[in-house]
């Protein structure tokens, strides 16, 4: 970062609370970031974006859709548990 030469305490309050913001904005941007990545990571979307071929339909989808997340459920209990 460069150098500045301030010539009252207001600009450096000034500055700091533009700093401040700034630091505000990158955590919200990265929290959005997080939770985009975990809609994205929903095992019903995933799954939909796999090519089903007509004839399975959206049954087989819900029903593997289904077996996953109980798996998925079942197994992060289990490390929580532990823990």
């Amino acid at each position: 970062m460069a150098e500045r030469n301030y010539s009252s305490f207001k600009e450096i309050d000034q500055q700091l609370k533009i700093l401040w913001l700034q630091k505000e904005i990158d955590c919200e941007n990265i929290k959005l970031g997080i939770h985009r990545s975990k809609d994205n990571l929903n095992p019903r979307k995933l799954l939909n974006a796999i090519h089903v071929p007509k004839g399975l339909g959206s049954i087989w989808q819900n029903i593997v859709v289904t077996i996953i997340a109980e798996k998925l459920f079942k197994r992060f209990v289990k490390k929580e548990r532990i823990e």
